[in-house]
């Protein structure tokens, strides 16, 4: 039998992957980032046995959350959390958020979000294969993020 993590852990592996490399975080560009994003989500987590309990989110856009509209590649995974009784209580969302600054060659991009989930019957590296091949990834894989944030909320 696997060994799952604990979901309390999963900020904490995102981080153990993102900065397991050769180089600094801030050295990195988007595409190491991603690849490191990628070994998190290979990564088994101790979830119910639920539909959709376990799934990892690709999204961008342009958006101006907490400042002037910057361009922003969202990295999330999404774990469903059971009460006592084994029902739905809530969502914890692990984040790894890609700001880039506000440029027309990204505002052109538009906004995207394509969701993966391990139950699902899919492939994660056909997922994965399927999102770098659209025309965005051409214009940002080889970007450095101004910022890179990590953080969880519950949703």
């Amino acid at each position: 039998m696997t060994r799952r993590l604990m979901v309390d852990d999963a900020v904490r592996v995102l981080g153990s992957e993102l900065s397991s490399g050769q180089r600094a975080l801030d050295d990195l560009v988007t595409e190491d980032l991603w690849l490191a994003f990628l070994r998190f989500g290979r990564q088994l987590f101790d979830v119910p046995d639920t539909p959709d309990a376990d799934g990892l989110l690709f999204q961008y856009g342009t958006h101006a959350f907490d400042g002037p509209p910057a361009f922003t590649l969202d990295l999330t995974r999404q774990f469903e959390i059971s009460d006592s009784n084994g029902d739905h209580d809530h969502y914890l969302q692990v984040h790894c958020e890609l700001t880039y600054g506000h440029a027309p060659t990204l505002e052109a991009l538009g906004s995207f979000d394509s969701w993966f989930f391990h139950d699902a019957g899919d492939d994660l590296d056909e997922w994965a294969h399927g999102l770098t091949e659209r025309p965005a990834w051409a214009t940002i894989h080889r970007l450095k993020p101004a910022e890179i944030r990590t953080y969880q909320e519950q949703v």
